[in-house]
Parts: C-alpha cells; structure tokens; sequence
C-alpha cells in the first residue's frame, strides 16, 4: 500500500481519492488475515492513474484467476483480489439507502463467485475463537432470529432523532449502533468487511470525512474493538466495554491520536509498570482534546463539565474521562470544593 503514498501526497485530487479508496480496500483485508497480490497492486495503480476504469480492474482480475487457478484453503489471494476491487468500486460510488436491504446487498457485491451463501442470512449458529479474547468466542445472534433482530435494530435507529446532539454525541450513538449490528453476524462469513463498508456509506450521510487510514492501517485493531465491545464473562471479571471502539471513531472522525494497539484490548493485558512507549506529557501532545481542554480552563479556570462540553463539542461523559486522564498525568489539581472551587494548571 505504500506504492499508493505518492498519489496521495503529491497526485491531482481525482488520484488521492481513488488511491484512499484502494488503501482502504486493501488494508481491510486484514481483518481476515488476507493479503492481495502484487498483481492487485500494479493493477489499482492503474485505475488510479486513469489508464483502466473500475469495471476493467474486475474483467482483468477475473481472468487472471480463470488463467491461476489457485485458490484453495490456506491460500485466499483470489478472495482479497477479488473484493479490494469490489470495494473500492462501491467505495466510489455515490448511492447510499439506509436500510436491512443495502447491508445485504453489500455482502451479496463483495462475496459473489467466492463464497456460495453471498447475500444470504445464515441458518446456522456459529461461534468464533477470538485471539483477543484468549480463544473464548463473542455470543452471536441466534439462526432463528436474525431476520428480526436486523430489521429492529435499523427501525430503532431510523427513529432516533440526532437533533441538538453534539458532534461527539453523534459519534458514540453511531459505534453503538455499528457495535450491535456487528454483533447481530447475519452473515456466515465477510461480516466485518461488509460492515466496515456499510459504516463508512452511512458516515458519509453525516457529512463526515471519514479517515481512510484508519481503516487501511487499523482493521484488524477495528474487528478486535468489536469484539471487546460485545464480550462479557463475570466469573473472570471481564465487562464489555466500548472503550477501544471509541478510540477508533474518535481517531477516524475528529482527527485525535489515540495509540491504537490491539495487545492492550487482550483479556489478560496488563500494563506495565515501565512502560517506555506511554509518556502522558507525550500522550498530552498527541490529544488535541486535552489541549482543546486545558486551553479553555487557563481562560476560565472555574470551568465546569457543561461548560467545557459547550465549548469543545464533546459529551459532558468524555469531558470528565479527560479531566480525570489530567488529574493522573499531574497536569492538572482542582483547588477547593466541586462547586465553587478551580482547576490549577500545573506548569511542566
């Protein structure tokens, strides 16, 4: 994917979208350990420089493998081949429906010729062993009331109103949704790739400009953030939690730079005491909340949460979580009571 890079850093308008477009394609691949073939690569590049249209990517990479056939068990390079270019063709379209149907239709474009139940809900319960999760597997909706399941979850969120919401707040009811529709896995197999795909058609109804790297670079990190977001086991203390999920769609939409690392999300993570990669004054340059936050209370040091979130555009629940990130890195001590007291800046 870096052969895509110049495109996007020097190339007319028209090719660094084409090329976001193919790093995307590419790097989701990774959510089930594929990789395309150089061939793939050299062909993209192609499209991307206006040489062959999206239609002639496909004809050129259907014959190839009429020509190598060499699909089998452990090897899927006609797979990740076969749908980097259906998804880059649908990622450059611009049609959208909101709706069980467009979800379906998705997986039906991605996966036909490679997997015969294309399109299709799954009859049959599955069970997943997760690297994550040490093996364990997510509970995944039940055969018999997928159907259901899916058209009630669309219904709800058609009627969920985002009037007066704040931008931060539309954002975490959006990766909840996203969150239960993934876990709902109607399909047998592609899930992720195909709701990786609805996702980012449905941002783009927002208005947001959604960041391709992070897709590209972070897709195994965006599956395994699904995964902690729909597992709980209380006999070993573990809760589901819409942490790393969080993190992810912060970083995609409103540009922050959380460290994404998919050891952390482990079931048995523990952080290291020494741990020379996380340096909160670091952390603090690379969160552009944190300093959105400690430039408003330097104004207003009797800021309150309300206020802040007013002012930053964020929910007052992730205005408090920074602070108390603050409150542990040193950088900053509230003086007196809740109520009428201040935040000091401590100076470093």
């Amino acid at each position: 994917m870096d052969n895509f890079e110049e495109y996007i850093r020097q190339g007319e308008p028209n090719k660094a979208e084409k090329a976001k477009v193919w790093k995307t394609a590419i790097g989701l691949q990774q959510v089930d350990g594929l990789k395309p073939s150089d061939y793939l690569v050299e062909t993209a590049r192609q499209n991307i420089e206006g040489d062959i249209t999206i239609d002639e990517v496909k004809q050129r990479i259907d014959t190839y493998y009429k020509q190598h056939p060499t699909q089998t068990n452990e090897d899927r390079t006609e797979e990740a081949d076969k749908v980097s270019a259906r998804i880059a063709e649908i990622l450059s379209e611009q049609t959208f429906t909101f709706s069980p149907a467009e979800y379906i239709a998705i997986h039906r474009r991605l996966f036909h010729g490679i997997y015969k139940f294309a399109g299709k809900i799954r009859d049959y319960n599955i069970t997943k062993q997760e690297w994550v999760l040490n093996g364990e597997t997510v509970f995944y909706g039940s055969a018999e009331s997928l159907k259901a399941t899916l058209e009630y979850d669309f219904e709800q969120e058609k009627k969920f109103s985002y009037k007066g919401l704040s931008q931060q707040e539309v954002i975490e009811h959006i990766e909840h949704f996203i969150s239960y529709l993934w876990q709902i896995h109607i399909f047998g197999e592609g899930n992720t790739r195909t709701t990786a795909i609805f996702l980012i058609k449905y941002l783009r109804t927002f208005g947001f400009k959604v960041n391709n790297n992070l897709f590209a670079e972070h897709s195994w990190y965006f599956r395994n953030a699904l995964v902690r977001a729909n597992y709980k086991n209380h006999t070993k203390n573990i809760h589901a939690t819409n942490e790393f999920l969080l993190r992810f769609f912060e970083n995609l939409l409103l540009g922050e730079n959380h460290i994404l690392k998919n050891r952390e999300m482990h079931v048995q993570f523990v952080e290291p005491v020494n741990d020379p990669v996380k340096d909160p004054v670091n952390d603090l340059v690379n969160d552009s909340l944190k300093r959105n936050i400690l430039q408003h209370l330097k104004q207003n040091p009797k800021a309150n949460y309300r206020e802040l979130a007013d002012k930053t555009g964020y929910s007052t629940a992730t205005i408090k979580r920074h602070i108390q990130e603050l409150k542990k890195m040193g950088i900053i001590e509230r003086m007196g009571s809740d109520k009428t007291g201040y935040w000091k800046i401590i100076e470093q």
